[in-house]
């Protein structure tokens, strides 16, 4: 019997990849892509909200929407508001900012 030397079936070696391969190709790569905008201005959590306060209301990433409303009632987690154009509303309290 002659010993193996060339041997047809034998796969190459896959190069160690230090990304995930890519979507489709020419698509940005993950470390090339833009990162998460910051918040226009961070939600303050710290903040507590009384009946009889006003409030503005806050859209995607922390912008003021420009509703204005009065607080009604609060627990730790959320808040009713009487908005000034429309009805009311229970909001989390993250989504408002107290002016």
């Amino acid at each position: 019997m002659a010993p193996i030397t060339d041997d047809p079936m034998r796969q190459p070696r896959k190069a160690r990849q230090l990304q995930p391969p890519l979507a489709y190709p020419g698509a940005t790569a993950d470390s090339d892509r833009a990162a998460r905008p910051a918040l226009a201005e961070p939600a303050a959590t710290d903040q507590e909200l009384n009946p009889g306060d006003r409030v503005e209301g806050l859209g995607d990433f922390g912008r003021p929407t420009g509703e204005l409303g009065t607080v009604k009632q609060t627990n730790e987690d959320d808040a009713v508001v009487k908005w000034d154009d429309d009805g009311s509303t229970t909001l989390r309290l993250p989504l408002l900012k107290k002016i």
